[in-house]
């Protein structure tokens, strides 16, 4: 049995891609930053145990993912799904919240990472995924620092998937569009339609469709895909 770390995986896409690998027989560990009480409920529903810290405390990370390895042993596969955003134009951004979306969605990597491909260098085998997004690639007005960090995710998936292809490990990331989670149906109704209408598919995707093509990526069909990014938006880019 296979385990995986799942970062943000209690609720949205993350949520959906803890279920669907749990489904699929892995050994599944989740992290969450905040929101206790609902994470120790999906815990409990889904059997899967949760950690809790946060991403833009390097030395916190740190601190926790050597804990996962000691309380759970190698962890083989890795789905970096954690993010915020804290918009704004940039002329108006504090450096303070450019730093912090810059931490949890790119910096984190380094924490996250290196200490579990140390291992997976020396069992010669490894899937990493990485979620960025639809707006790394196209650009989002207000999304300066959101965009930066996820388009400098994909850079960071194709100079770690060379280094480490010889190593039987896959480094990937996959760019969701807009899709049907919590922070999406909050947002203002007029302006979700515009979204939705802009989508040449017509409609927001769905979690258990990302989280599918996590599973993909993880498997062994995958195992000659390296370096890429999966754009799964619908058409919208």
């Amino acid at each position: 049995m296979r385990s995986v770390l799942v970062t943000g995986g209690n609720r949205g896409i993350g949520a959906a891609i803890c279920i669907c690998l749990k489904k699929l027989g892995y050994n599944v560990i989740g992290s969450y930053n905040s929101n206790h009480e609902q994470a120790a409920a999906f815990s409990k529903e889904h059997s899967i145990p949760f950690y809790s810290f946060d991403l833009a405390n390097p030395d916190i990370t740190d601190q926790k993912i050597q804990e996962i390895l000691k309380n759970h042993g190698a962890i083989d596969c890795l789905v970096h799904n954690a993010g915020i955003t804290s918009d704004g134009f940039f002329h108006k951004m504090t450096l303070d919240r450019w730093q912090k979306v810059l931490q949890t969605n790119l910096l984190s990597c380094f924490q996250v990472t290196h200490p579990l491909i140390q291992g997976m260098r020396e069992r010669n085998f490894g899937r990493l995924v990485y979620v960025t997004s639809v707006n790394a690639l196209k650009g989002q007005i207000g999304q300066t620092n959101y965009c930066a960090a996820k388009a400098g995710l994909i850079g960071f998936v194709k100079a770690l998937a060379l280094e480490n292809a010889n190593k039987n490990i896959t480094v990937n990331a996959i760019a969701p569009g807009y899709t049907e989670t919590d922070m999406v149906s909050a947002m203002n109704e007029s302006v979700l339609t515009q979204i939705i209408e802009s989508i040449p598919a017509k409609r927001l995707g769905k979690p258990e469709e990302i989280a599918e093509s996590v599973a993909f990526l993880l498997s062994d069909k995958a195992s000659y895909i390296t370096g890429t990014t999966l754009h799964i938006n619908g058409g919208m880019y």
